[in-house]
């Protein structure tokens, strides 16, 4: 299989797709096709012809049935002698082959064979075009090479009077074999024992700088095998050989894989006449999509992919030592040109517009139907009413313009009315050096003539997307360089999501964490009046309990798409709702200490004791937190922010706290309330306080402050999303350490030792 051929098939998929998407062509109709491949052998031609003539069932042309298949035209084949296998079979039917061959199948094509049309120009258009190449170039002495067979007899006697007619000399006319016998030549070459050997040999040696080509695919594969295999008999380079090939329409630069390292430069200065093509919107796009595991009924996909990427499937019957095997996920964009190309070739264009032409004729013929049958009455296209003749009228007189902005149309031979492209494929480069590639830059040699310089890649944030750049330039703010610096790409948005994992589980956390806030703060509502939670101070325990409800709560203002609410409130209600809470646990630990003063004989702490103190502990503690707050938020408020320069290849979607000063002057002031509350706590732990409530505070506060101390240098290291997470996990961490050391053994004596929570056990504690 030629993989590049493959390309033929997926140009009729695509304009057949195209044409059944488009409500203006044959909006009540849909087009189906199938495609048998020929193997350039008369008796498969045959065989696949009779197939599309009969049923879907079996191979019984002229028998009806209800599984026939409802052919409309056949497209085919690639060279003329598969094209005239076919013509002969069809022409009976007379139903319309339209074929992209490039040379006709015998002289007055259009007398002999009605039926057949062919989507390329006259091939004298080329011989034509061909002169005038060699007489604006002066090349006057010129050798022929065309195939052994009629086609290169015709091309003979077509060609070589036209140039004797522009005084061109022909120095020698070769003739070489077809692809049947190339093999004979590789396997003789060296003995010289095939006379065509020895002509070859002659050609290659000959002085003769210009050689016209004429040869259908199989000959000029034979052709690059002798190239090839004549520079390593003589031990040259292949780009030393120093001719110009002049080629006609039939070649193309297509290896097999087994060819797939000849080196194209073997034909340098090459120029090649080819069929017009042009850029077809759409057709890269869909050939990108091309997937070998789709289920489309294309039985070549899965062949092509392994031929072209030299792999094999999990599941081939194929021999796989020493093989890759196939992922699926191989681009068709990275295979060379000479296997697959990515823009449509033109053959492929031949088909596309084929297939287009089909169309037309049809949607032509089904108004004209319409029209004299009446508007009110529909036109169904079946194969009863389907009339060959009649569909080949509008063929013959089509014309529209392709989606491509091509005129489309026959003349009076059935052939495309068109002009054809000359192709340059490689020319010789007269270089001091190689070419300086896409993701590097020229640097000057010391010493060498300003056309010599040495090529070095671009350094890290930037790229050259051109050969031969001077300087290397740096990409847009939100893009940045692909690993080869060839290419920019647009960079990823970072920020804490809650569909990614881990803002996921920290919601999760702050709602588990409030639920059971939640919970505790039911069961101290519910036991208000034992002895356990009026110690202490109860009102303290219940705004300690819900400022922790709202401490887990507030974690999620960090979690999502920075808005510019969420940026606004969010620190400045973590540091409030942090402060009350601290300041509870302040105002508790101190309370303790007071009253453990007033019951010493004598004690002027007594008038101290009672909720007045603490309660103007909270205020005065979280007042001056909020005075921070109001403070901040009213001159440097923060809000939503991108940062596209802390990490190469994402934007950090942020808040940016506005005032950095003031960030961490509430984290300080946090940090001061934790600090004076450990060390009073930490020096009460040993008073006889009920249930032994300041020992509970000192681990707490130890917790507290062990996460924030060690939330600095975390988070000053982090970056974006990871940043915001460090501090969630801060609120989430130092608030469920407030919780758990303080409320956990009073809920344990309160759910599973109740005895414990009496007046009694309070005066023996205290005893």
């Amino acid at each position: 299989m030629k993989p590049k051929n493959y390309q033929h098939v997926l140009s009729l998929v695509f304009a057949v797709k195209e044409i059944n998407e488009n409500l203006k062509i044959l909006p009540n109709i849909s087009l189906g096709i199938l495609i048998y491949d020929s193997y350039s052998n008369a008796r498969m031609t045959h065989q696949n012809t009779l197939k599309l003539l009969s049923s879907w069932a079996r191979m019984v042309p002229n028998f009806q049935c209800d599984k026939q298949k409802n052919l409309l035209a056949v497209i085919g084949g690639l060279d003329s002698e598969i094209s005239l296998h076919m013509a002969t079979l069809l022409g009976i039917y007379k139903i319309p082959q339209v074929a992209y061959c490039v040379i006709a199948p015998m002289m007055n094509v259009k007398t002999q064979l009605p039926s057949f049309y062919r989507m390329v120009p006259n091939e004298e258009h080329q011989y034509r075009g061909i002169v005038h190449l060699l007489v604006h170039f002066r090349w006057r002495w010129v050798g022929i090479i065309a195939t052994e067979d009629d086609n290169g007899e015709k091309f003979m006697q077509t060609f070589i009077p036209m140039l004797s007619q522009r005084d061109i000399c022909t120095a020698f006319r070769l003739k070489m074999p077809t692809l049947s016998h190339a093999f004979k030549i590789v396997e003789s070459f060296e003995t010289m024992e095939n006379p065509t050997v020895a002509k070859t040999k002659l050609l290659m040696d000959s002085k003769v700088k210009v050689n016209v080509v004429n040869a259908e695919r199989q000959t000029a594969d034979g052709l690059k095998w002798i190239i090839y295999l004549y520079s390593l008999l003589e031990g040259i380079t292949e780009t030393s050989i120093g001719k110009v090939w002049i080629m006609t329409t039939q070649w193309d630069f297509s290896y097999d894989t087994i060819q797939r390292n000849f080196a194209v430069q073997a034909f340098h200065g090459a120029l090649s006449f080819a069929i017009h093509s042009n850029e077809v919107l759409g057709f890269p796009k869909f050939l990108q999509s091309i997937h070998p595991d789709m289920q489309n009924g294309d039985a070549f996909l899965r062949i092509f992919w392994e031929e072209a990427f030299s792999c094999f499937f999990s599941d081939s019957n194929e021999d796989k030592e020493g093989s890759d095997t196939c992922t699926g996920q191989e681009k068709l964009e990275n295979l060379p040109g000479t296997l697959f190309e990515m823009s449509m070739t033109g053959q492929s264009y031949s088909i596309y517009n084929a297939a287009h032409t089909i169309a037309h004729g049809l949607q032509t013929m089904h108004s004209s139907s319409l029209k004299l049958r009446g508007t009110a009455r529909k036109f169904r296209l079946t194969p009863a009413n389907l009339q060959y003749p009649q569909f080949q009228t509008f063929l013959r007189i089509i014309s529209f313009n392709n989606s491509a902005g091509d005129l489309v149309s026959f003349d009076e031979d059935g052939e495309l009315a068109a002009g054809l492209d000359i192709i340059n494929w490689v020319v010789p480069l007269a270089l001091c050096n190689d070419n300086c590639h896409p993701g590097y830059r020229r640097q000057k040699k010391e010493g060498e003539p300003f056309c010599c310089y040495d090529c070095i890649p671009c350094p890290d944030g930037k790229i050259s997307d051109l050969k031969d750049m001077d300087d290397c330039y740096k990409c847009p703010e939100d893009q940045f360089p692909n690993r080869n610096r060839d290419q920019c790409i647009p960079k990823l948005l970072n920020f804490l999501s809650f569909t990614e994992p881990l803002g996921f589980t920290l919601a999760f956390l702050a709602l588990s964490l409030f639920l059971i806030t939640a919970l505790v703060l039911g069961v101290f509502i519910k036991n208000q009046n034992t002895p356990i939670v009026k110690a202490n101070n109860r009102d303290l325990t219940y705004t300690l309990l819900i400022s922790l409800l709202l401490c887990f709560l507030c974690s999620m203002l960090f979690i999502g798409w920075p808005q510019a609410v969420t940026c606004y409130l969010r620190q400045a209600a973590f540091g409030i709702i942090f402060s009350v809470a601290v300041a509870c646990v302040l105002a508790k630990t101190i309370t303790v200490v007071l009253a453990f003063m007033a019951t010493k004989p004598g004690s002027r702490m007594r008038k101290w004791v009672g909720k007045n103190v603490a309660n103007s502990i909270l205020l005065g503690c979280s007042l001056l937190q909020a005075t921070i707050c109001a403070a901040w938020l009213c001159t440097a408020a923060p809000f939503p922010d991108l940062d596209m320069h802390s990490l190469d290849e994402e934007i950090i979607v942020e808040c940016n706290e506005g005032s950095v000063t003031m960030f961490y002057c509430v984290l300080g002031y946090l940090g001061f309330l934790a600090l004076v509350s450990f060390t009073v706590a930490f020096l009460a732990r040993k008073l006889p306080d009920s249930f032994n409530e300041a020992k509970f505070i000192t681990f707490s506060m130890l917790v507290f402050c062990s996460v924030w101390l060690s939330f600095v240098p975390t988070y000053l290291g982090t970056k974006g999303k990871y940043m915001v997470a460090v501090e969630v996990f801060s609120i989430l961490a130092s608030g469920s350490g407030l919780l758990g050391c303080i409320f956990s053994p009073k809920c344990y004596i309160i759910i599973l030792r109740p005895e414990l929570n009496s007046k009694d056990q309070l005066i023996q504690r205290n005893m």
